[in-house]
């Protein structure tokens, strides 16, 4: 017979985690916005399965914080953190991350648009490092990798090497070819999404470069999900979200015809101007399965400028409120063939 546990034992037994509820398709109906300096932009989510909840990181602009010049607001930053145990209908703040500037980093660090992705028994986060605090967009700029596997504390891993002065904004996926790869924007080369591919996505070193991977229009903030059967890309045009698709997302991206190829042009409104979803990141939802494994539904997680249009930022009006940012959501949807975004 198995020995049963004494009273003693079972109150000095750790609890077990609470499940990790489903990521609702409303969630961020109410807005999330930082305590701090009110300005979180770049976000995106990770399950949390050992605490049963929903995680939240973003770039912490510091959009109230007096005596700046320039864009100096949107340096200096730190990566913001808030925890959902509802779904996302609620969140609560929770500081910034500590450990996450990588040595011999100028300082003050500047920190922009993590992606955070399951790898094996880690996290791993790819993220955007820039050293000092600038008034203006010079500076070089690399993506690192850190490892947790606790979303809390990280180790730094290394710098990945990408043959570049100024890449930012990293997204993390794995392809159909079985292989894992890297997009990012190369701010050298025309503001274009290039991609690396790798087998061993927690090595640094293990990166190979490939190439432009949507070329054209300047743009930034890639994001990569599988739905319906197809992988679709999503990259942020100052003018909404452009939506690319692919066979196997090893290539081969296509634009979307359907409304010109963009959603979020107009989430929001000021002064009767469209205010557009800014930077993004894609959570597949559980409902909707496929025949194949799949899921046809996607949580899409942005951000707006709600007292700004967005279109360009050294055209920001001199009013203060117009650094203001807050994130929300809407849900992606594929039908017939198309990826359709349903606002909330």
């Amino acid at each position: 017979m198995p020995q049963q546990q004494t009273a003693s034992q079972r109150a000095t037994a750790p609890a077990a985690a609470p499940a990790l509820l489903p990521l609702r398709p409303d969630a961020f109906t109410v807005p999330y916005r930082d305590p701090v300096w009110d300005g979180p932009t770049d976000p995106v989510l990770a399950a949390d399965h050992l605490n049963g909840e929903w995680v939240l990181f973003y770039t912490q602009r510091r959009a109230t914080q007096p005596g700046l010049t320039g864009v100096e607001w949107v340096h200096g930053t730190g990566i913001g953190v808030a925890r959902s145990s509802d779904g996302g209908a609620t969140w609560r703040y929770q500081g910034t991350v500590d450990g996450l500037v990588p040595p011999e980093t100028e300082l003050p660090a500047t920190l922009w648009a993590p992606d955070v992705v399951r790898i094996g028994d880690r996290w791993i986060m790819y993220l955007t490092v820039l050293g000092g605090r600038r008034t203006d967009w010079t500076g070089s700029a690399g993506i690192v990798q850190f490892a947790s596997r606790d979303l809390q504390t990280w180790e730094y891993l290394g710098r990945i090497e990408l043959d570049s002065p100024r890449v930012i904004d990293a997204a993390v996926a794995r392809c159909g070819d079985g292989r894992y790869r890297l997009w990012y924007k190369d701010e050298s080369r025309g503001s274009n999404t290039y991609s690396a591919v790798s087998d061993t996505p927690e090595d640094p070193s293990s990166w190979t470069l490939e190439g432009v991977a949507i070329p054209g229009r300047a743009h930034e903030g890639p994001k990569v999900v599988r739905l319906g059967g197809s992988y679709w890309m999503i990259v942020d045009e100052w003018r909404g979200q452009a939506v690319y698709r692919s066979a196997d997302g090893a290539g081969g991206w296509t634009r979307q015809d359907h409304l010109g190829g963009l959603v979020l042009t107009a989430p929001e409104s000021v002064d009767a101007r469209p205010v557009v979803g800014r930077h993004a990141d894609v959570v597949p939802l559980g409902d909707g399965e496929t025949s194949d494994g799949g899921t046809q539904r996607a949580l899409l997680v942005y951000f707006t400028h709600p007292y700004w249009g967005g279109e360009d930022i050294g055209t920001m009006a001199p009013d203060p409120r117009t650094r203001l940012s807050h994130v929300r959501a809407a849900v992606l949807e594929v039908r017939d063939g198309i990826l359709v975004c349903i606002e909330h």
